[in-house]
């Protein structure tokens, strides 16, 4: 592994390209810690940063087939730190924003019988498709939804890998929207019938 440190970027993105696991391990040892500082200036919890940071590096993993780094691999990942990190603003923002309006319809409408229905059998939709899912699925969906326990968090928690958790939660959420939309086809048709 030594023998890394002497080579030059582009060299070792050559071998990462081959495969070779020590020269990402030398990518990741010259430039985590000065992403992991771009990030964390960006957001007030050191874990959002470190989620990016993972993201980042196991995108150049899983791409590394595909990169097209000929001058400046320093440049390319912060590139790529900068644009996970502008996702995960947009998604917190759309995420409060989305929040803030339901707090202020909760605020200002009583609930009519019908919205009550509706969002009854909105509950009950979620139940039993959180009952398809396989029970590691949905463990990890309640950790993240009902405990508010960070992806770091569950997977300490289950023993399982960050990535693990990121793909499990992803299907469960996936799976969930795919329900709703049916409840929401089924609704419309009714309320237009």
């Amino acid at each position: 592994m030594a023998t890394y440190l002497v080579l030059a970027d582009l060299q070792l993105i050559d071998l990462l390209k081959k495969d070779d696991e020590n020269a990402f391990s030398e990518i990741y040892s010259r430039y985590a810690d000065s992403l992991a500082g771009f990030a964390s200036s960006r957001f007030f919890e050191p874990e959002d940063s470190r989620d990016i940071i993972h993201d980042v590096f196991v995108k150049l993993w899983q791409e590394r087939m595909q990169l097209k780094v000929d001058r400046n691999l320093k440049a390319y990942l912060f590139k790529l730190t900068r644009d996970r990190i502008v996702d995960e603003i947009r998604k917190n923002i759309t995420r409060r924003a989305y929040a803030a309006m339901l707090d202020s319809l909760a605020v200002r409408y009583e609930a009519t019988i019908e919205q009550k229905i509706a969002a009854k059998e909105i509950a009950r939709t979620i139940e039993t498709s959180l009952d398809e899912l396989s029970p590691r699925v949905k463990e990890i969906y309640l950790l993240s939804r009902e405990e508010n326990l960070s992806i770091t968090e569950i997977a300490d928690k289950l023993q399982l890998s960050e990535q693990t958790v990121k793909n499990q939660l992803s299907t469960a959420l996936k799976h969930l929207r795919t329900s709703l939309a049916m409840v929401s086809i089924a609704a419309l048709l009714f309320w237009l019938s």
